[in-house]
C-alpha cells in the first residue's frame, strides 16, 4: 500500500477490493466502513448497488483500483464520502451536496417529519425554511404538501446554488421560492410555519465535529453556547409568522432546557414542545400556537 499522501492501492476482484478499503477504513475508526466503502466503490465503477453485487468477482482493472484508491484516499484524510461522492440521502430523496453546505443528517428528518404532523391538524398555506442549505428540508416538505408555497432563505449564495440545482432535480422549482438573505429578512411575508436547522455547535464544540474543516463553518458555528442564531432568529419571528402560525428549531444535544426557556420567554402565549430523535435526544424544539 501506498502512503495516504499519494493513494491507496486496491488489486484484486471488485470483492477484495472492496475487503481491503473496509478494514483500511475501519482501522482508521470510519464508522461504518462497510457501507462506506461500497458507496465509494460504486462511484468509482460508476455502477449501482445490484449491478457491484451482481459482478463481486470481477476483476478489478488497473484503472477503476486507481480511481477508488483515490477515493478511500480522501476518506481516511477524513473528507466526508457525502462529498467525495457528490450526493446523500435524505427523507428518501437523493440530494446534490458539495462542500458549500451542510451534508444533510438522518436526524434532521424529524423536523420534516413534525412538521407534517402540524399540516395534519391545521392549514398549512405557506412555510418558510431557515437557512435551507442544498434544500433538503424544503424539497422534502414541498414533495408532501403540494399545495404548500415554500420559501427556503439562506445567506450563502453558493448554498443556494446547490439548492436550485436540487429543485430543479426534483421538479419543485415553481413552488419553492429561493430566497438569499440572513435568517427571516428575506421573507416578503408572514407565513403559516417556520422551520429552521440553524448552526448551533458552539465555539468549544467546533473543532470536535468530525467533518469540520469540510463542512463550511457558516453552517455549524453557533457561538459561545450555540444559541446565537437561534435567539436572533426568535427576535424576528413576531414579524414573520402568521396570526396562528408554529415555529420548528432543529437544535444540538444538551439545549432543550436553554431554547425552551428562550421561547416560552419570549412567547408565552404560545405552547413550546420538545420533540426526541430516534437515539432519545432531544432534537426539535416546537413553539405551537395553542
Amino acid at each position: 500500500m501506498t502512503t495516504r499522501q499519494s493513494s491507496v492501492a486496491v488489486s484484486g476482484t471488485f470483492r477484495d477490493a472492496l475487503n481491503r478499503a473496509r478494514e483500511m477504513l475501519a482501522e482508521s475508526n470510519i464508522e461504518d466502513p462497510a457501507l462506506e466503502s461500497v458507496v465509494l466503490l460504486t462511484r468509482a465503477l460508476k455502477m449501482n448497488r445490484v449491478q457491484l453485487y451482481l459482478e463481486f468477482d470481477n476483476p478489478i482493472s488497473p484503472e477503476q483500483a486507481e480511481q477508488f484508491g483515490r477515493l478511500v484516499t480522501r476518506r481516511l484524510k477524513g473528507e466526508p464520502a457525502a462529498y467525495i461522492v457528490g450526493h446523500r440521502e435524505f427523507y428518501g430523496f437523493d440530494f446534490c451536496v458539495d462542500s458549500n453546505v451542510l451534508i444533510p443528517r438522518p436526524e434532521t428528518e424529524l423536523i420534516v417529519e413534525q412538521a407534517l404532523e402540524l399540516a395534519k391538524d391545521r392549514p398549512i398555506t405557506t412555510i418558510a425554511d431557515i437557512g435551507t442549505g442544498c434544500g433538503a428540508i424544503a424539497i422534502s416538505l414541498a414533495h408532501k404538501l403540494p399545495e404548500t408555497k415554500i420559501y427556503a432563505t439562506d445567506i450563502s449564495a453558493a448554498a443556494l446554488k446547490v439548492a436550485s440545482a436540487n429543485c430543479q432535480k426534483h421538479g419543485v422549482s415553481d413552488r419553492i421560492c429561493l430566497l438569499e438573505g440572513d435568517l427571516l429578512a428575506p421573507l416578503p411575508e408572514p407565513v403559516d410555519l417556520i422551520v429552521a436547522n440553524l448552526p448551533y455547535v458552539t465555539d468549544v464544540d467546533l473543532n470536535k465535529v468530525n467533518t469540520f474543516g469540510f463542512e463550511p463553518t457558516l453552517a455549524l458555528s453557533g457561538g459561545p453556547d450555540g444559541l446565537d442564531k437561534i435567539r436572533r432568529l426568535c427576535s424576528q419571528v413576531s414579524e414573520k409568522l402568521s396570526p396562528g402560525g408554529s415555529l420548528l428549531l432543529e437544535i444540538g444535544q444538551g439545549q432543550v432546557a436553554a431554547v425552551t426557556a428562550l421561547l416560552r420567554n419570549a412567547f408565552p402565549a404560545f405552547k413550546i414542545e420538545a420533540f426526541t430523535d430516534l437515539a432519545g435526544i432531544g432534537r426539535v424544539v416546537g413553539m405551537l400556537f395553542c
